[in-house]
C-alpha cells in the first residue's frame, strides 16, 4: 500500500503499545483521506488482525470528528483541508437578468442574495455556490443537486424555485423571496406557545411528506432553514443536503468509509437536529424517518427554546444524540401541554420504527392536537405496547462487544452449576466446598471477563451500569450460603432464589438494551418456581441446580451467539 507507515504487525506487549499502533494507523488513514486518496481501512485491518475491530471503530469516530470539525470551521476560517475562504459578490453586481441587492446569508455550501429580476420587475432570492469560481467540482455537483431537488418540489410551504441557470460557468438558481424572518430568529425571543408551535410545524411536516413522496430527503431540517413570512406562514428552505431516495435504496453517501467526499461534512447535517442514524455514519441508513426525527427536534426547540441536545463541541453533541435521551420538554417548560410533549418525544425516539411512520402521520397528530382530539402519540393499542416493549434501545450496539464473552460466560455458568449439582447428589453436606467453588469460580471469571472486555476497547457508561447489576447478582448468589447458615438451613435450600435473582438482571437488560430480554427474564423467573418444586420431590434426584445452569446458560448463549455472528459478519 502506498505511503504505508512502518507499524509492526506483531501483537502488542501492552495497552500503551497497542494504543500507539492504533494511533499511527488512524493517522495514516486520515493522511490518505486528506490527500484525496481512498482510505484503505480493510487492507490495514487485514494486515493487523489483532487491531481490526478497534481500527474500524476508531476510524469511523476519527472521520466523524474530522468531518464535523470541518463543517464548523467552514463558517469562520474556511475548510480545514485547505479549501478557499467564502467568496461573495458586492451589491449592484449583475448576473444576466438579475441585479444583486444585498447578501441575505450563507450556509455551508451557498450564499443567498436578495436580487431584482429586471425582465419581470420582481424581487427574488438568488443562491449561488459559496466559493464562486474557486468552488471545487464536488461543491458544484452538490449545488446543482440542491437546485434540482428543490426545483422538482411543488408545495405551498416549500420555497419555490423559479429558474436554474449559470453565469460565467457558475450555477445559480432563483427562488421566491420570503420577507420575514427565520424560525431561529423567532426562537431567539424565547419558546413558542404550544398551539402556535403546532400551527407552524403541521404545514412544515406536510411539506416534508410531499418531498418524501417525490423521492427527496431534506436531511438538514433546523430552525434557520424554516422561513416565516410577515403573515406567519412557514416555508421549508435550503435543500443543500437533500438526497434522492427510494424505499429500496441505501444511502451510500452517508458511509464514513466512502472517502473524501464525506470528509467535507456536507452529508452530516446539523448535530443538534440530526437523527441518531444520521449521526451514526456508516452504521445508519437514512430514510423518511430521519426527517421525522428532525421535525421532532424542531418541535422540541419550539416548545423549550433549545434543541434536544446541545453542547459546546459538535462531536459531543453527536455522541449525545447517539447515546442519551432528551430531557423531558415539560421539565424545561412546565407550561407545555402533555399531548404536545408526547408528539415531540414520539418523533424523537431513537429506533426509527418507534417514530411516526411518516411526516404526514406527524402532521395529522398535530392537527388532532389543534382540534382538541386524542393524539396517536398517546395511543394504548395492545400491538403498539408490545412492539415498544420488545424494541431494542439505542444502547443495544454495546452487545457487539459482549457476543463472545457471553458465550464463554454461558459455558462457565453451566460448568459451575453441573459441578455443584454433582456435589449435592454425591452427598456433600459441608458448606465450605460450595462457597469456595462459587466465590473463587465466579470471582476469577469476573476478573477475566472484564479484563477481556477492556482489551476490546473503551467500556461505555451503559456497560458500567450493567456491570454493577451483574456484580450485584453474583454477590446475592454467594450470600445465599451465608443466609442459609444464619437461618440454620441445609446447604442449597435457598438455591431456587437463583432464578429470580438472574431474572431481575435480564429485566434490567430489557429496559436498558432490548425488550427481547423480557423472554429470558420470564424464563428465569419460571425456573425459580420449577427449582422449588423439584426440591420438594423426595422420591427423585434433585436436579434443580442443573436446571438453573441449563436455562441460564441458554439465556446468555443465545444472544451472545447472535451478536458474535453480527460482529463476524461486519468483519468479513
Amino acid at each position: 500500500m502506498s505511503g504505508e507507515v512502518g507499524v509492526d504487525s506483531a501483537r502488542d506487549d501492552g495497552p500503551s503499545d497497542r494504543d500507539s499502533r492504533l494511533g499511527k494507523l488512524i493517522e495514516q488513514l486520515l493522511s490518505q483521506a486528506r490527500a484525496g486518496a481512498p482510505a484503505e481501512v480493510e487492507d490495514l485491518a487485514a494486515r493487523h488482525p489483532d487491531l481490526a475491530g478497534e481500527l474500524r471503530e476508531l476510524w469511523e469516530t476519527a472521520l466523524l470528528a474530522e468531518a464535523v470539525g470541518s463543517r464548523w470551521g467552514d463558517a469562520q476560517a474556511g475548510d480545514r483541508f485547505g479549501a478557499p475562504s467564502p467568496v461573495t459578490l458586492p451589491a449592484n453586481t449583475t448576473l444576466g437578468d438579475y441585479e444583486l441587492l444585498e447578501t441575505l446569508g450563507q450556509g455551508g455550501m451557498g450564499v443567498v442574495y436578495r436580487a431584482r429580476q429586471a425582465s419581470l420587475g420582481r424581487i427574488v432570492a438568488l443562491k449561488m455556490v459559496l466559493r464562486g469560481s474557486l468552488a471545487s467540482a464536488t461543491d458544484l455537483a452538490r449545488f446543482r443537486g440542491e437546485a434540482q431537488s428543490a426545483a422538482r418540489l411543488r408545495h405551498p410551504h416549500i420555497v419555490p424555485v423559479f429558474e436554474v441557470d449559470e453565469h460565467d460557468g457558475l450555477p445559480f438558481f432563483t427562488m421566491q423571496y420570503i420577507a420575514g424572518r427565520t424560525l431561529a430568529q423567532r426562537l431567539a425571543d424565547g419558546p413558542l406557545a404550544g398551539r402556535e408551535a403546532a400551527r407552524l410545524l403541521a404545514p412544515i411536516a406536510r411539506a416534508i411528506a410531499e418531498a418524501h413522496r417525490q423521492g427527496v430527503l431534506h436531511r438538514d431540517l433546523k430552525p434557520s432553514n424554516i422561513l416565516i413570512d410577515v403573515e406567519g406562514r412557514p416555508y421549508v428552505s435550503d435543500f443543500g443536503l437533500a438526497k434522492r431516495w427510494t424505499p429500496d435504496a441505501l444511502d451510500e453517501t452517508v458511509s464514513l468509509r466512502s472517502g473524501p467526499a464525506t470528509l467535507s461534512g456536507a452529508v452530516l447535517g446539523t448535530p443538534s437536529y440530526m437523527s441518531p442514524e444520521q449521526a451514526a455514519g456508516s452504521r445508519g441508513t437514512l430514510g423518511p424517518a430521519s426527517d421525522v426525527y428532525s421535525l421532532g427536534a424542531l418541535l422540541y426547540a419550539m416548545l423549550t427554546g433549545r434543541p434536544p441536545f446541545q453542547s459546546p463541541s459538535p462531536v459531543t453533541t453527536i455522541l449525545m444524540v447517539l447515546e442519551q435521551d432528551p430531557i423531558s420538554p415539560r421539565a424545561l417548560n412546565p407550561q407545555i401541554d402533555r399531548d404536545l410533549e408526547m408528539i415531540a418525544l414520539k418523533a424523537l425516539q431513537k429506533p426509527p420504527e418507534l417514530r411516526y411512520h411518516s411526516a404526514e402521520d406527524m402532521a395529522d397528530d398535530l392537527d388532532r392536537y389543534l382540534a382538541n382530539e386524542p393524539v396517536s402519540a398517546r395511543s394504548s393499542h395492545f400491538t403498539q405496547i408490545v412492539v415498544r416493549a420488545l424494541a431494542e434501545s439505542h444502547h443495544v450496539g454495546v452487545l457487539e462487544n459482549w457476543g463472545l464473552l457471553w458465550m464463554l460466560h454461558a459455558i462457565v455458568l453451566l460448568v459451575l452449576c453441573l459441578v455443584t449439582n454433582g456435589m449435592q447428589l454425591s452427598g456433600v453436606q459441608s458448606r465450605a466446598p460450595y462457597v469456595g467453588l462459587w466465590t473463587i469460580g465466579l470471582g476469577t471469571w469476573a476478573a477475566i471477563f472484564w479484563g477481556l472486555r477492556r482489551r476490546a476497547g473503551p467500556v461505555t457508561f451503559i456497560e458500567r451500569q450493567i456491570a454493577h447489576v451483574w456484580a450485584g447478582s453474583m454477590i446475592a448468589d454467594t450470600l445465599l450460603y451465608a443466609i442459609e447458615w444464619q437461618l440454620g438451613l441445609k446447604v442449597l435450600t435457598l438455591s431456587p432464589v437463583l432464578g429470580p435473582v438472574s431474572g431481575m438482571v435480564f429485566l434490567v437488560k430489557a429496559a436498558m438494551l432490548s425488550g427481547k430480554f423480557y423472554v429470558q427474564a420470564g424464563a428465569l423467573f419460571a425456573t425459580g418456581l420449577a427449582m422449588a418444586w423439584l426440591q420438594q420431590q423426595t422420591m427423585t434426584p434433585n436436579f434443580a441446580i442443573a436446571l438453573f445452569g441449563v436455562v441460564s446458560s441458554v439465556c446468555f448463549f443465545a444472544p451472545g451467539w447472535k451478536y458474535y455472528r453480527a460482529v463476524r459478519g461486519k468483519q468479513t
